[in-house]
């Protein structure tokens, strides 16, 4: 995951390119209910910024020059009703998910993070570098932004372009189970 960038702007028809890839990712009965809007260019990434964010975060966080140089974004949505209409139909009418809130785990939110990691593969594959930003705050402004119909929920952005130096993360150096460990074989052990 980058956090600074370098200023190269990446054209709308390349990022439409990986995001029409990424949306070959699975997604629960074949709802389709994922979209992305693409923000292409600096200016993009900026206006996606601007919406997303406060300007006492844009002037206090040491990243916000690095994500502001992003070479573009895409916006990643959910349609929590095209799932339950899709779980209202067919075969898939008697599990009883038509109603949003009898989902345990909300697929929706699980296609689209399934897009989201596709995209960010995809950008690694394509020589862009990348990051995640997740919707921890202002859902409202960035779906006014891209126009979003009703019922459609943010799942987070995906900023792309030239990678800069950047402030190494100190999340990379906290301790904690190696990748070893969190592989279970068979069963947690007991005792």
């Amino acid at each position: 995951m980058t956090r600074a960038f370098d200023g190269t702007p990446v054209d709308e028809p390349t990022i439409a390119d990986l995001c029409e890839s990424a949306l070959r990712a699975p997604t629960a009965g074949n709802a389709r209910g994922v979209a992305t809007v693409v923000l292409a260019g600096t200016e993009g990434a900026r206006r996606y910024l601007e919406a997303a964010t406060d300007a006492a975060w844009r002037a206090t966080s040491p990243r916000a020059a690095g994500l502001l140089a992003a070479g573009g974004a895409v916006v990643v949505l959910c349609d929590p009703p095209a799932y339950a209409a899709r779980y209202a139909a067919g075969e898939k009418a008697a599990s009883g998910l038509a109603d949003l809130g009898a989902w345990p785990v909300p697929y929706w939110f699980g296609d689209a993070a399934f897009a989201t990691m596709s995209l960010l593969l995809l950008c690694e594959e394509a020589g862009l570098a990348a990051c995640f930003l997740g919707a921890f705050r202002r859902e409202r402004e960035v779906l006014s932004l891209v126009a979003a119909p009703e019922g459609l929920r943010v799942f987070g952005a995906v900023l792309l372009g030239g990678a800069a130096p950047g402030r190494r993360s100190a999340s990379l150096d906290r301790p904690g189970p190696t990748r070893a460990a969190r592989v279970i074989r068979g069963a947690f052990a007991t005792g």
